[in-house]
């Protein structure tokens, strides 16, 4: 398939989380709700294709958000595979010459302070200065509580979070927390246009 285009990858992209993310029945989320479907984005972020689609989407969304963005970071575990691919794709970018590339540096927010060494809760501030606006991404966005808590950590390091983006907003309350925190968040899928963009909506 021709993934040239921006619109082949998203379709491309939305077959791959259907066929390896998304799962329907009876389930709890982390968030203690329950609900009639799962999205386990890992699964297709940690897939050689999904992993390119994944980066290639984001990367474009995050350059979107300004030329002052000076990389990209998000809670571990499900946000690792995202900035990696982000960060490295980003470098590609540069080195193939394209228009407005520029090295994005990734860093990680872990769930606890290491307990040891420097005891910080993010992991790759050396290649931050202080201040430096970030944006950050997230595999799945439902009421917005555990993203809200990476973005305190990261203000509390010296950063700013200059805008979110997530791979499914599942439109649970967690865009309008988001919002009222004061943050912009963009995603590239809600569950209905997940499913119209894999051809089963």
């Amino acid at each position: 398939m021709n993934i040239d285009s921006k619109e082949s990858r998203r379709e491309r992209l939305a077959a791959l989380l259907i066929e390896k993310s998304y799962r329907e029945g009876d389930f709890t989320l982390t968030s203690g709700r329950k609900s009639d479907y799962y999205f386990d984005c890992k699964q297709t972020a940690l897939h050689p294709e999904g992993g390119y689609l994944l980066g290639k989407l984001l990367l474009a969304e995050v350059l979107a958000m300004g030329e002052s963005i000076h990389g990209v970071g998000g809670m571990t575990l499900g946000a690792d595979p995202l900035v990696s691919a982000v960060s490295v794709l980003s470098y590609a970018e540069v080195l193939a010459g394209r228009v407005n590339a520029r090295p994005l540096p990734a860093f990680i927010v872990r769930k606890k302070p290491k307990g040891h060494g420097t005891d910080q809760y993010l992991e790759g501030l050396a290649n931050f200065p202080t201040g430096a606006p970030v944006v950050m991404l997230e595999d799945v966005v439902t009421t917005g509580g555990t993203l809200l808590t990476a973005c305190e950590r990261v203000a509390a390091a010296g950063l700013r979070v200059a805008g979110i983006v997530s791979v499914l907003d599942r439109q649970e309350g967690g865009a309008e927390a988001i919002a009222q925190a004061g943050y912009h968040l963009v995603s590239l899928f809600t569950r209905s246009s997940l499913l119209k963009a894999a051809g089963r909506g």
